[in-house]
């Protein structure tokens, strides 16, 4: 049997059942990235863009600037749901945000070192350990700016539009929440990213009845169907709009004359083990 914390990773980064994972790093000798794809290409897991989603607890809100105009995303996590709710907690990730605002530090150590005795002062009150995890800020520069916070700050979203007001700005932000868009436009997928996927693609489709006999020119079209429906839907422009799905996000916005600049989603916990869970005994158990 593999490594059980490599199995531990690969299923929570795949969902794939623990023999499975076991299968998957045995023919790939324990590497993590191509046990992944192994899994895909025999349609075990279900896509990368959903695999990393493990909860923790905390705040991602999105602060305006209320005399420059630009916002601040970030996201600052906390040991329990509890205090996560708390209205101390919120008022302490609000003056965090309103130090970041002043102060643009260049990255979240720098902000560390600006809030030291914001932390110091809410440990010793609310009795918990906190982390600044991420943050993005977004500059005015005379565009329109809007945000939405999902949940009450389990998700958090910021974007700068060219054109359009504040409710449309609102809208897009509601439907980034809802979506979960990885890029702006097709186009810009990295070309990287573009080429693993085709090869995920094409050895998946060796082991696809339906596909194993389709002349190379007819199989080639077929794949990269797959691959631009996979990286459509995550893309911002190429996903059907939220308040209106007859039409694409990006037909809605040429309608409007409006241009998505740039956007930030932050969800709490997106990629951190809120608990360890007693993973060993079950890999035990399952291998007797």
């Amino acid at each position: 049997m593999a490594d059980i914390k490599l199995i531990k990773e690969l299923r929570d980064r795949t969902g794939a059942g623990l023999s499975d994972c076991n299968a998957a790093l045995a023919a790939c000798n324990n590497d993590i990235e191509k046990a992944c794809d192994w899994l895909r290409e025999k349609g075990i897991a279900k896509a990368a863009k959903k695999a990393d989603r493990i909860a923790a607890e905390g705040l991602a809100l999105a602060v305006r600037c209320p005399s420059c105009g630009k916002t601040v995303v970030l996201e600052v996590n906390c040991e329990t749901d509890f205090v996560a709710k708390g209205d101390a907690f919120r008022a302490f990730v609000e003056n965090i945000a309103k130090v970041i605002l002043k102060e643009e530090p260049k990255d979240v150590e720098a902000a560390k070192a600006l809030t030291t005795d914001l932390f110091a002062d809410a440990t010793v009150k609310m009795g918990e350990k906190f982390d600044l995890r991420r943050f993005t800020i977004i500059p005015s520069d005379g565009n329109v700016i809007g945000s939405y916070i999902h949940m009450g700050g389990k998700i958090a979203v910021a974007v700068s539009l060219s054109g359009g007001d504040d409710e449309l700005a609102k809208q897009i932000s509601m439907h980034i929440a809802a979506n979960n868009p990885q890029y702006l436009a097709i186009e810009d997928v990295p070309a990287e990213v573009r080429e693993h996927e085709m090869s995920v693609q094409k050895e998946a489709a060796k082991n696809d009845e339906k596909l194993a006999n389709k002349p190379a020119p007819v199989l080639e079209k077929i794949l990269e169907g797959k691959i631009n429906k996979y990286f459509a839907e995550m893309s911002l422009e190429a996903q059907p709009f939220l308040m209106d799905d007859s039409k694409t996000v990006g037909q809605f916005l040429k309608e409007k004359g409006v241009k998505v600049l740039k956007f930030v989603r932050y969800q709490v916990g997106e990629g951190i083990e809120k608990r360890k869970d007693d993973f060993a005994s079950e890999v035990m158990a399952q291998a007797k």
